[in-house]
């Protein structure tokens, strides 16, 4: 018999099986601002004092950046308003100016740790459309190498992540805290 390569993913077991780990706002308290859904991770990644227990890469005034819990690619960013709305129309004009900004940086600094060959940036509206949160609009920023989709996801229902999101969040904080 031949040796086999193990693949180790514990972290996504969860995400298989549809037991989507409930965070809690209850540590938040007060934080939540008035109209934040107390359910929603991207509202508790806007609210939680400490961003690495939610993998927040960023937080300016009006957005929040987190790694994605489940990504797609190693990388994998979720920019949202940290006001909880499901409809671009809702936001104000500096909330939409500050939100392609913070997707146009993201790109810039997974560039710098991660220098993928491309990306893809993208919205889903509606459940209809994807949106695995619908009340909460965000940008899936999600890097991209030539061969990156191989016969994993295909054969095997598995795509592999080389890193662990700790890490990533370790070095795309280490280098904004550069700039």
């Amino acid at each position: 018999m031949g040796s086999y390569d193990h693949l180790w993913a514990p972290w996504r077991m969860g995400y298989i099986l549809g037991e989507e780990p409930k965070a809690s706002a209850d540590d938040l308290g007060s934080e939540l601002p008035p109209g934040a859904d107390p359910d929603c991770f991207l509202c508790q990644g806007a609210a939680d004092p400490d961003p690495r227990s939610r993998h927040v890469v960023r937080k300016t005034q009006h957005s929040v950046t987190l790694l994605n819990r489940y990504p797609y690619n190693n990388g994998h960013l979720l920019v949202a308003p940290r006001r909880h709305r499901a409809r671009l129309d809702e936001l104000t004009a500096e909330e939409q100016l500050d939100l392609i900004r913070q997707v146009s940086q993201m790109i810039l600094l997974l560039e710098k740790v991660v220098r993928p060959e491309g990306f893809n940036v993208g919205l889903n509206l509606g459940r209809a459309a994807g949106a695995g949160l619908p009340g909460h609009l965000h940008w899936h920023v999600v890097p991209r190498w030539v061969g990156d989709t191989n016969f994993m996801p295909t054969l095997a229902a598995v795509k592999i992540i080389p890193q662990a999101l700790e890490t990533l969040w370790e070095a795309m904080t280490g280098e904004l805290g550069k700039a």
